[in-house]
């Protein structure tokens, strides 16, 4: 499905570019999502849409199969601090997890319905992972859900591609950054 529309209430959710997780990922595809999803954040910020900014700051604790990566040892005080490159702005809506989706545990609903979002933009990291749980998330909720799919970023490509090629066209609409502008910049 391509992008239709967007929605008069929409939000933007960037999810985990974070310093601690973009600096452990180095490299052009990572740098051109923290680019698309700063241009996102400018672009609705510039129209008055809400921006909700998300970090990590724990895990689930259940045992999984799959090593974990980093160790137990305490991050770097910055380590989830948003990258600088989102130029975080007072009016935006800053949002910490400890699951993978955003709006687990959160307030992240209650927060869009106060707002009377009824439709969310999905840009960060990973792909597979905090983004597919929350755009996964957002679907339950009854959110319309686009996925910026230039502006996320995944380490492993086929957990990428398998995303944006076969999840994401069941929970929402994809988009391209360049789509999802010209829609706001159109329907404003």
């Amino acid at each position: 499905m391509t992008l239709t529309t967007i929605d008069p209430s929409s939000a933007l959710v960037v999810i985990d570019l974070q310093k601690g997780i973009v600096s452990a990922q180095a490299g052009k595809p990572l740098a051109t999502a923290v680019e698309q999803a700063t241009r996102l954040a400018a672009t609705f910020r510039r129209h008055g849409l809400p921006v909700v900014l998300v970090n990590v700051t724990g895990r689930a604790p259940g045992r999984t199969e799959t090593v974990r990566s980093g160790n137990d040892s305490v991050p770097p005080s910055d380590w989830a601090d948003l990258v600088d490159e989102l130029d975080v702005r007072p009016t935006d809506h800053l949002i910490s997890k400890r699951r993978r989706s955003a709006f687990h545990d959160t307030g992240l609903d209650t927060l869009l319905r106060d707002l009377g979002v009824t439709q969310t933009v999905l840009a960060g990291i990973s792909t597979s992972s905090g983004v597919e749980s929350t755009a996964r998330s957002a679907s339950d909720h009854g959110y319309h859900v686009v996925l910026a799919t230039d502006a996320m970023y995944d380490p492993d490509a086929d957990s990428h591609r398998h995303s944006v090629e076969r999840v994401f066209p069941k929970l929402g609409e994809t988009a391209t950054t360049d789509e999802v502008i010209k829609m706001v910049e159109a329907t404003r």
